[in-house]
């Protein structure tokens, strides 16, 4: 019986088997340089494309914070008109009362008495002045008491002086006004009252009135 040797064929089998398995493990390693280099492009054209985008949100964000503090501008100018609007409003409320106000200053004075200065602060008054006696102090204070346009009435000191012809005396009041509320060291408006008109920081004040 003859022996057929098949060594040979075999060797050249794995031969070509090896050789396969490396032209596939070559093709594996190409395809998969080839798809790491796409997804390099893939993914840098991706973050190029974020970069942009963040860039012009960026400049998007600019322009509204530009446009949001000037709409704060103008809103705080809006606030700023619309207090000096109630400001005159209230100085147009409040003239009539300053006309009141020196009208009931003279009629409350009784006689023997006269002010050296007035100073007033919103509704506050403070009466300075001289009295022949301090019964004269009593009934002024009376008279501010009753009043329809001012009110209590405080009587901070009254002193006589050696040399003074009467009492001094400081006096306390409140005015009422008509307006809801008055601003503070408004100034005399309208024509003057008995008496000449000066101020004093920003508090009108009024010497030489008299009964």
């Amino acid at each position: 019986m003859p022996r057929i040797n098949l060594l040979p064929w075999r060797d050249q089998q794995r031969r070509e088997r090896r050789v396969g398995f490396y032209v596939a493990l070559g093709a594996a390693g190409g395809v998969a340089l080839v798809v790491a280099f796409a997804s390099y492009l893939l993914f840098g054209q991706m973050i190029d494309a974020q970069e942009a985008r963040n860039a012009r949100l960026r400049a998007e964000i600019r322009v509204l914070d530009k446009q949001i503090e000037e709409i704060n501008d103008l809103e705080q100018q809006k606030q700023n008109f619309i207090s000096r609007m109630q400001i005159i409003e209230k100085l147009q409320r409040s003239r009539p009362e300053v006309v009141h106000l020196f009208d009931q200053l003279v009629k409350v004075m009784p006689d023997g008495t006269y002010l050296t200065s007035v100073k007033q602060s919103g509704n506050a008054l403070k009466l300075e002045g001289v009295a022949q006696s301090s019964t004269r102090v009593s009934t002024l204070m009376r008279n501010i008491a009753d009043s329809q346009w001012l009110r209590d009435p405080e009587l901070e000191v009254v002193e006589t002086k050696k040399d003074s012809v009467g009492s001094d005396f400081v006096l306390d009041a409140q005015q009422i006004n008509l307006a809801d509320s008055q601003t503070d060291d408004v100034a005399p408006h309208g024509g003057p009252p008995p008496g000449t008109v000066r101020r004093s920081g920003n508090a009108p004040v009024i010497t030489g009135l008299t009964r």
